[in-house]
C-alpha cells in the first residue's frame, strides 16, 4: 500500500470498553499551532479543519484531545466540533482532566476533585456533546488518585462520561482506580527513547488485563511537547532508509508492535504528516529491526 491508499484499518482494532476503534488514531494537541499549547505560531484554521476531516476519511475513528489544548487563537476541541459535528457514530473522542490552564494560557495548579465536574462540562461545551466517550484522569504527581478518580466515577454514574481512563500512572495507581470503577485505558508517556527503570511495567499490566495502553509523545520521544527538532537516532534512520519511509513512521510502527492492546495517537496539524502517519499503520518491521530499535532504549534515559 502507498501513503495515498493506506487507511487506519491497516493497524487493526482494539475494544475500549464497549467501543471498538482502530489502533491508529489522531492526537489533537498540534492542531492548535506550530508548537504545543500557546508556544509558536497559531495554526491555519482551514488546514487544521482539513486534517481532521481527512483523518476521518482515512479511517481514523479515535481522536485524543483536551480542553487545555489551546493556543493564542485556536482551541483543539472547538476545531474538532467545527470540523466533525455532527459526529460519526463510530468516532471515539477521548479527553483528559487534571491539569488546566488559565485564560492567558498559563498552567494553574492541579485541579481539586470538586473542580473536575467543571472541567468535564467545559469539554462537553466545547465539543458540543451531552456525554464524553472516554475521560482520562491525568495524575499530577500525587501519591493517591482515589479522591480525583472517585469524582470522575460519580460523573460516569451521572451519565456525563461513558468510560474512564488514567494517565501518568504507576501500577499502584491503576489498582487504586480499579477498586473504584472500571479502567478501560491508560495513557502514559512512552517512546522508543523515553526509557525508565521499567518502562514496560504498566504496558504489560494493561495487556494482562485487556486494558488499552495509549502512549503519548511516542513520535516526539524525548523532545516531548516541542516535537522533533533534530536528527533521529542512527538505528531509527537506518530502519527508515531500508523501508523508504520517515523516522516518524518507524516510531509509529514500533509503537504498534508493542502489543495488540497498544494504540498510537500521533499528533499533527500538517496534512502531509497525517498521510505519513496513517501509512505507518501498514508498515511491518522485521524481528531483527525490532531488536535493533529496542536496543536504543538501553542507551537512553529519562
Amino acid at each position: 500500500m502507498t501513503s495515498q491508499t493506506t487507511t487506519a484499518a491497516a493497524a487493526g482494532t482494539w475494544t475500549i470498553g464497549d467501543l471498538t476503534v482502530r489502533r491508529l488514531g489522531l492526537g489533537a494537541m498540534r492542531l492548535t499551532g506550530s508548537a504545543a499549547f500557546h508556544l509558536g505560531t497559531p495554526s491555519d484554521r482551514d488546514r487544521s479543519l482539513a486534517v481532521l476531516r481527512t483523518a476521518i476519511e482515512r479511517g481514523v475513528d479515535h481522536i485524543d484531545t483536551a480542553a487545555f489544548y489551546f493556543s493564542r487563537l485556536r482551541s483543539a476541541n472547538e476545531l474538532i466540533n467545527r470540523a466533525l459535528a455532527p459526529y460519526p457514530d463510530d468516532l471515539l473522542i477521548a479527553t483528559k482532566v487534571g491539569p488546566h490552564r488559565d485564560l492567558r494560557g498559563d498552567w494553574a495548579t492541579s485541579a481539586r476533585p470538586d473542580e473536575l465536574r467543571g472541567h468535564v462540562e467545559e469539554n462537553l461545551r466545547q465539543l458540543g456533546r451531552d456525554h464524553l466517550d472516554l475521560v482520562y484522569l491525568r495524575r499530577m504527581r500525587q501519591d493517591s488518585i482515589a479522591d480525583h478518580f472517585g469524582a470522575l466515577a460519580d460523573l460516569r454514574t451521572a451519565g456525563l462520561i461513558r468510560h474512564l481512563g488514567v494517565s501518568e500512572i504507576e501500577p499502584s495507581h491503576l489498582a487504586e482506580a480499579q477498586a473504584i470503577a472500571p479502567v478501560v485505558a491508560v495513557q502514559n508517556r512512552y517512546a522508543l527513547d523515553r526509557a525508565a527503570a521499567d518502562p514496560d511495567a504498566v504496558l504489560r499490566l494493561c495487556g494482562e488485563q485487556g486494558i488499552a495502553f495509549v502512549p503519548y509523545y511516542a513520535v516526539a520521544g524525548q523532545h516531548g511537547e516541542n516535537a522533533v527538532t533534530g536528527a533521529d537516532h542512527d538505528e531509527v534512520r537506518a530502519v527508515a532508509h531500508a523501508h523508504g519511509v520517515s523516522a516518524a513512521q518507524v516510531r509509529i510502527a514500533w509503537t504498534l508492535s508493542r502489543g495488540p492492546h497498544v494504540l498510537a495517537i500521533p499528533g499533527t496539524g500538517n496534512p502531509d504528516h497525517l498521510a505519513e502517519n496513517v501509512a505507518a499503520a501498514a508498515l511491518s518491521l522485521t524481528a531483527d529491526e525490532l531488536r535493533r530499535l529496542d536496543a536504543v532504549r538501553t542507551t537512553t534515559g529519562e
